[in-house]
């Protein structure tokens, strides 16, 4: 059974730094890319970084030299470091990967940035 789950999000000042993680179970993680996606009230939920599992990685344009998706695959776990945060990046950010031909997704964090 396939489990994704999210935490560090939080409330921060714009500016402020935050490090999200998501700790994945049932899948054979060192063979598997992850992503990070984010969905605002009242908007369609986007892409924000992915990596390979070869480590290559990309990012949406508006968190481009912000933003850093990492992962450690001795602990199961991918991060999300984001840095310079600012109001607009608020949302409920999930960590998500494909397996056996399907998608998966964690519970969702949510992230708060006040000005």
């Amino acid at each position: 059974q396939v489990r994704l789950v999210e935490s560090g999000g939080g409330l921060v000042q714009a500016g402020g730094s935050l490090r999200l993680s998501c700790a994945a179970s049932g899948i054979i993680f060192r063979f598997n890319a992850m992503g990070w996606y984010r969905q605002a009230p009242a908007k369609q939920r986007e892409l924000v970084a992915a990596i390979g599992s070869g480590g290559s990685t990309n990012y949406a344009d508006s968190v481009k030299g912000r933003f850093f998706i990492s992962r450690d695959n001795a602990k199961n776990t991918v991060y999300l470091q984001m840095n310079s945060l600012k109001p607009e990046d608020t949302a409920v950010y999930y960590c998500t990967t494909d397996s056996g031909g399907r998608g998966y997704w964690g519970q969702g964090t949510q992230v708060t940035v006040s000005s």
